[in-house]
């Protein structure tokens, strides 16, 4: 064979090869829109980028103008989460399609609104605000997917009314998201309100701590696995532990939402309560927090509680889940289990619900 007839055939194999390669699918690229706690560290944000990857989502792309902040641990940390911004002042002063345009994302996860809320901004021209930036999104992406955040708490010293303010907004939202909704471009409300504490879970009453990042991380993970395609991933996988540690909370913790934890203490050392913190038509997330109520360490716990309307639990994090019937036992995984007295932790799951979602009372049994 000639020189020319052996670089003719190496060609055509390089082409065939070419050809017949599949073709890569483009990253779901994904805006953390917001800010200081979207932003400044805003860890949730690492938390919930490690939780997606060791789940299996790994076709993804985190996007923003503004780079990471930290928080100790390695994650694709670019987001639009602005310290100190308003969204009053983003929608305003339309400062979102320059971002959109410099990112281009698919989905836009958004908690927004605390300075507003701060700032005594009325709920009716907050929600405008929202409306002018999905307006912004879907000129920018007419299938835009938006994830909206019922703001969580906040009880700072110098705004006494801000609490009631964030309730004010917080009702309002689903009913303007279900107006603005659409079928090529959804907005889904996640609520981050429900079962978070300012002072078990923010430093100032404002910001989140570690708990609260977890919280918040825990809250945004199914609603996004969803819109990833994957639904329900496999719980197999063990969640991100919180990156950094924070300073003491001080504030008064936050009134309950509209459903109460139910509880019963137990007589062996440990007590549980359950909490429903997000609920959509035939399916919940709910929480269970175990406390250790004896005066000595425990190494170990076991919950056990009893559905009486016929739910089922098909994903759970931060616990090891099992269900027979209507009887569920939980048990803690290998780094919650020691606990100090007084010391607290919460496991989550996903449950599917049919017409009624009443809540049990769970049990719980302390291993010394």
């Amino acid at each position: 064979m000639s020189k020319r007839s052996a670089a003719l055939a190496a060609l055509l194999v390089v082409l065939g090869l070419l050809v017949t390669r599949p073709a890569q699918a483009a990253p779901v690229r994904i805006m953390a829109l917001g800010d200081s706690i979207t932003g400044s560290p805003g860890c949730w944000r690492a938390l919930l980028w490690n939780r997606l990857q060791s789940n299996g989502f790994t076709n993804i792309d985190m996007v923003g103008t503004l780079p990471p902040q930290g928080c100790s641990v390695a994650y694709d940390g670019d987001n639009e989460g602005h310290g100190g911004a308003l969204v009053t002042n983003v929608a305003d002063q339309n400062q979102l399609p320059g971002w959109l345009s410099a990112t281009r994302p698919d989905i836009v996860l958004m908690h927004f609104g605390t300075n507003d809320v701060w700032s005594n901004k009325p709920t009716a021209t907050v929600l405008a605000a929202y409306g002018k930036l999905v307006d912004q999104m879907r000129a920018s992406n007419p299938n835009m997917r938006v994830l909206v955040a019922k703001i969580i708490p906040m009880n700072p010293g110098t705004c006494p009314e801000c609490g009631q303010r964030v309730v004010d907004l917080n009702n309002a939202i689903p009913g303007w998201a279900a107006a603005k909704t659409a079928a090529a471009s959804p907005i889904q409300v996640v609520d981050q309100w429900a079962g978070f504490s300012t002072s078990a879970d923010t430093y100032d009453g404002v910001h989140p701590n570690a708990s609260g990042d977890q919280k918040m991380a825990d809250r945004w993970y199914p609603a996004l696995a969803a819109l990833l395609g994957g639904g329900q991933p496999s719980p197999s996988a063990s969640p991100s532990r919180s990156p950094s540690p924070s300073p003491s909370p001080s504030a008064s913790p936050s009134p309950s939402p509209s459903q109460s934890p139910s509880a019963r203490p137990s007589s062996s050392g440990c007590a549980a309560s359950y909490v429903v913190t997000n609920q959509w038509g035939g399916g919940f997330q709910a929480e269970v927090t175990v406390k250790n109520t004896g005066t000595a360490p425990i190494s170990g716990w076991t919950v056990t509680w009893t559905f009486s309307n016929g739910q089922q639990v098909s994903q759970a994090w931060n616990g090891t889940v099992t269900q027979s019937g209507a009887n569920v036992t939980a048990k803690n995984v290998s780094w919650n289990g020691s606990l100090a007295a007084g010391a607290t932790t919460t496991l989550g799951f996903l449950a599917s619900w049919n017409g009624v979602n009443s809540a049990p009372a769970p049990g719980c049994v302390a291993i010394p």
